[in-house]
């Protein structure tokens, strides 16, 4: 695993920090000591912030870039959890246990990270416990999310979980045109099908003028009720 650190300054540490909804209710002051803790690392697109079997001694917040973290099957086939992007992070439990990690997590575009020890992280725990509560908040989402990704996995056929996740797409953009945030490979691993399914499901919605596809992550829903349905 290589990382490369930068020569950030303070105030970048504090701009990564008040990406993070965790921190970002903090005052300035606080702010401030959050970020005299993080180490910023600079990694390049396909390397590996860490990898099954690493010590998790570390949360990591990404300050600029996309990450992706993923399982892999005994298979080798590779089973996608989710995209980080500006201000989502990982390894938030090396804040209360020492342990490793089960996942992946690999850079997909170059990216700046900033990174706060097991140790330090506990520190701030104790002096500011609100955090916690920000913690677990966050915590009972994932777990929500990934409840929600588990039934829908067994109850429902590719093209719905695709028509859903488009919805999903529309509602988090604000918009019913939005730009796909990964390929169609991670895609289909995401949703637990192939990438030919995906391909020939999007055709299939834009055969009967349910969405408007424009190259391979442009998006418009045209018939949100429809997609609905399904």
């Amino acid at each position: 695993m290589q990382r490369e650190q930068l020569t950030g300054s303070e105030g970048t540490h504090i701009s990564c920090v008040s990406l993070v909804p965790i921190f970002n209710h903090l005052r300035v002051y606080e702010m401030q000591e959050v970020a005299g803790t993080a180490r910023p690392l600079s990694l390049k697109k396909g390397e590996l912030l860490y990898r099954a079997g690493d010590t998790s001694d570390s949360l990591y917040i990404v300050h600029k870039g996309k990450v992706k973290i993923y399982r892999l099957a005994e298979s080798g086939k590779e089973q996608l959890i989710r995209i980080l992007q500006p201000g989502d992070f990982t390894g938030e439990l090396a804040l209360f246990q020492e342990g490793i990690h089960d996942d992946y997590a690999e850079v997909m575009e170059k990216s700046e990270i900033c990174s706060i020890r097991r140790d330090s992280l506990q520190d701030l725990l104790l002096k500011y416990p609100q955090i916690s509560l920000r913690i677990l908040t966050e915590f009972s989402n994932r777990l929500d999310r990934a409840e929600h990704q588990a039934t829908s996995f067994a109850t429902e056929d590719a093209e719905t979980r695709l028509a859903l996740y488009l919805a999903q797409q529309a509602d988090e953009n604000e918009s019913m045109q939005f730009r796909l945030p990964m390929s169609r490979k991670d895609l289909a691993s995401f949703l637990g099908t192939t990438p030919e399914t995906i391909s020939r499901k999007l055709s299939l919605f834009e055969d009967e003028g349910w969405i408007e596809q424009h190259g391979q992550r442009e998006i418009r829903i045209v018939d949100l009720d429809a997609l609905l349905l399904l």
